[in-house]
């Protein structure tokens, strides 16, 4: 074995800065998703309570199997929205849990936040979840009760809202069941999410479905008419056959859903793994690695060495390219290849490297683990006549065009065209974390006020115009700060460029969990099909 050795000194005074640090960014981050736990607030979980239902979260505790994990997708969405301010959490619960022994993806609106009313940043939540489950071939459980669109904003919902339903046959016709549980309320548009559904479960009493309600009945036609005449579960049961199965009452309506997903035949295209060593080396170091300022490089085989099965690492090329560390190494028994940036700067070798190590993971099958902490590709005349531009497209191009599934965890730095070439949100990684210190943007907040600033002044000289040096001053500081904030992580996450921003310690269970998803699907790596490496 390859074991890793660590020089990690966990009791010098770094270490404990940078974990003072991390710890500091944690605590902030527990703030942000405890307004998400809160949903609505205290008023409106009270009158939720006082009409007898559960809340999302606990419909997805009754939901999965006791004692599993669920890993909640996109807590921070909507964090940050201008005017009109949206709930943190968008109104919307998603993740994946084990039912019956089965990986599902779930979706459950959360009431307590205006009726459980989509907004725009619901719809791009519950679109990422969509992609997910189709990726992953993991069936969808939506645990329904909304009113629909959020009407104030019906102009940036409408459109694009289709895809919901669209998506919802999609995975129904690729052979990925879906299911939806209605709750209360299932109105307008969100009338379709059952009506799209494979299997649907209706709450006695509780389930409203109907394309238009008993006002809009009377406007549109004159016709008098009730809830559960119009819509009911009952009516839905004995009538118009759209419910499947007749609840009770929620926690029924969970027990029936657990049932059908006993029933559904669905089977992962590959066997778990099994059990795995663990790290040689504790997880909880990993808060004292990353240093609170991303410009202190630091070695990622730390991280490497508190994530992967037994802290064994096979490297490969490990004296080419030093910048950038790629290897071979198991994560909870499931093989992956790792690119890890190890001091920021990419050049033409690591480039080259990095596109060798992607063509020979799609040989063997086997998914990419890529670890953030660059500033992007190396600048200057000696780099750029050395061809860093097509080094550096060789390795976009190689992570554009493989097949194997890929994971991206932002732990520092992710800046310029190597968020791209380090498998960014763009290029479509099966799913992408963030740590509390992680930064994006298209460059560091002091390099791109400096651009402006050495722009305008060139413009000024050109014109014969003298430069205002003090409103310079002024003007970097403003952009200085906008981009700071701008590249935080639960900026970034709120927009859902990430999938969740989570906890250092957390990151070999995170990636576990993705990686036994992801092999619910069958994948097979790229043979050829590349586009031309320019060398």
């Amino acid at each position: 074995m390859t074991v890793l050795d660590s020089a990690l000194d966990t009791t010098g005074p770094e270490y404990r800065e940078h974990r003072e640090a991390m710890l500091a960014k944690l605590a902030a981050l527990d703030a942000e998703h405890a307004k998400a736990l809160a949903g609505g607030g205290e008023k409106y979980v009270a009158r939720h309570r006082g009409r007898g239902k559960l809340l999302a979260r606990e419909r997805i505790e009754l939901l999965l199997d006791p004692d599993t994990p669920f890993l909640e997708l996109s807590p921070l969405a909507a964090w940050g929205s201008e005017a009109p301010a949206y709930t943190v959490g968008a109104s919307l619960v998603t993740g994946i849990g084990v039912v019956e022994g089965v990986e599902c993806l779930i979706t459950a609106n959360d009431p307590t936040v205006r009726g459980g009313a989509s907004n725009p940043w619901s719809l791009k939540k519950a679109l990422r979840a969509h992609d997910i489950a189709l990726a992953n071939r993991l069936p969808l459980i939506s645990l329904v009760e909304s009113g629909g669109a959020d009407l104030p904003s019906q102009k940036e919902i409408f459109i694009p809202g289709g895809a919901i339903f669209r998506d919802l046959t999609r995975l129904s016709a690729a052979g990925i069941p879906t299911v939806a549980v209605v709750f209360g309320n299932s109105t307008a548009g969100g009338a379709y999410v059952p009506g799209m559904s494979d299997h649907v479960i209706m709450v006695k009493e509780r389930a409203k479905v109907f394309l238009g309600g008993p006002p809009l009945v009377k406007m549109a036609t004159g016709e008098e008419s009730d809830d559960e005449s119009l819509g009911g579960a009952d009516m839905h049961a004995r009538v118009s056959g759209l419910a499947d199965h007749f609840a009770v009452d929620e926690p029924d309506a969970l027990r029936q859903a657990r049932r059908v997903v006993a029933r559904l035949n669905h089977r992962k295209a590959y066997r778990d793994p099994g059990p795995a060593a663990p790290p040689k080396y504790s997880e909880d170091e990993l808060l004292g690695i990353v240093p609170g300022d991303l410009k202190t490089p630091f070695d990622p085989r730390e991280v490497i060495a508190r994530i992967v099965d037994a802290s064994d690492y096979d490297e490969f090329k490990p004296l080419y390219g030093t910048s950038l560390t790629t290897g071979w190494a198991g994560l909870h028994g499931y093989p992956v290849g790792i690119l890890a940036n190890a001091r920021g700067v990419l050049f033409s070798e690591e480039s080259q490297k990095a596109a060798q190590f992607i063509q020979l993971a799609n040989q063997r099958d086997i998914p990419l683990l890529f670890l953030h902490n660059t500033t992007g590709y190396m600048v200057g005349r000696e780099y750029e006549q050395g061809g860093i531009v097509k080094h550096g497209a060789m390795m976009i191009n190689a992570v554009s065009n493989s097949k194997v599934p890929h994971l991206s965890v932002l732990m520092g730095a992710s800046y310029g065209a190597g968020h791209y070439g380090m498998c960014g949100r763009a290029y479509d990684p099966r799913f992408l974390f963030a740590w509390p210190s992680a930064k994006s943007a298209v460059m560091g907040p002091q390099q791109l006020a400096g651009v402006l600033s050495i722009v305008a002044r060139q413009s000024a000289a050109a014109k014969g115009q003298p430069y205002d040096d003090e409103a310079d001053a002024g003007l970097r500081a403003v952009v200085e700060q906008q981009i700071e904030a701008e590249s935080l992580p639960m900026f970034l996450s709120g927009r859902l460029y990430d999938d969740g921003v989570i906890d250092p310690r957390d990151t070999r269970t995170v990636l576990g969990l993705c990686l036994s998803a992801i092999h619910t699907a069958p994948y097979q790596g790229a043979r050829g099909g590349f586009g031309v490496f320019r060398m």
